[in-house]
């Protein structure tokens, strides 16, 4: 069986910089083992496959998500490398889409050359200083936020730029890896993510992580609409807007690859 496969930069400036993701479409759903073989072999931080969902009411297609070793239940990036495939080389000049997910339906909405989320926001709640983040992170948070993800807050971008967490004892800590974020120089706010329990150490450019940076962001900064930037290797931008309990998470998309793979 072949199957058509791109590789896309998501919330990225520039090609080799955002999070880079492997879009799959499927005619029908392959054998979940099948799937996470794929993702392990594409050894990028998602790899997404999705199917036209056949309902004239609903969404327009059933899309999953698998890291190299798990499937995931949100993911942004991926979802918007999907959005720009569809717009791009499936259906040329769509400009709207929906997808079911184990995150809800989610929608992708093109805007020129920018692709926009329509995402769920989670509200973290402050929290004590777990113990072990000092040793997960190098570096201990000026303050704590929970809510299925931890949340640390630091006072500058520098901070977190010179982060150098130990990634045993972010597992150690649970939950669905850090955040760690800040007040940014040229931005609203800067973060990274660490996820190394789903495989992923640090993600480069991670669009669910904005559903719970906005909220907290837009609480603290008294305004709607932020721009983000995730400070990994490769650099993330975000173009957020806080849309009540809904999040707006705009960004730019850059091909690198079309190409076949072959599934036994």
């Amino acid at each position: 069986m072949e199957l058509a496969i791109y590789q896309i930069d998501a919330f990225a400036e520039r090609r080799f910089a955002g999070n880079p993701a492997a879009v799959i479409p499927l005619q029908t759903w392959l054998p979940d083992a099948t799937l996470q073989a794929i993702a392990a072999e594409n050894n990028l931080a998602e790899t997404a496959f999705f199917v036209r969902e056949n309902g004239k009411s609903g969404p327009d297609f059933h899309l999953r998500w698998f890291t190299p070793t798990v499937e995931v239940n949100l993911c942004g990036h991926a979802t918007l490398a999907s959005g720009y495939v569809i717009s791009t080389y499936l259906e040329p000049g769509r400009t709207q889409m929906s997808f079911r997910s184990r995150g809800g339906v989610l929608g992708v909405t093109r805007r020129g050359d920018m692709l926009a989320l329509d995402f769920p926001i989670y509200r973290p709640e402050k929290t004590a200083m777990p113990a072990g983040v000092e040793k997960a992170l190098g570096r201990k948070p000026a303050q704590m936020l929970t809510v299925h993800q931890w949340l640390a807050v630091y006072e500058s971008e520098a901070e977190v730029a010179a982060l150098e967490p130990d990634m045993a004892a972010i597992v150690a800590l649970g939950k669905d890896g850090i955040i760690a974020t800040a007040p940014g120089e040229k931005s609203d706010y800067v973060c990274r993510y660490f996820a190394p329990h789903a495989g992923i150490p640090e993600d480069p450019a991670t669009g669910s992580a904005q559903c719970v940076t906005v909220p907290y962001w837009a609480e603290r900064l008294g305004k709607a609409k932020l721009t983000g930037r995730q400070i990994s290797a490769r650099v993330g931008t975000f173009q957020c807007e806080l849309k009540g309990e809904r999040v707006d998470i705009a960004g730019r998309c850059v091909a690198y690859l079309e190409g076949k793979i072959h599934v036994d």
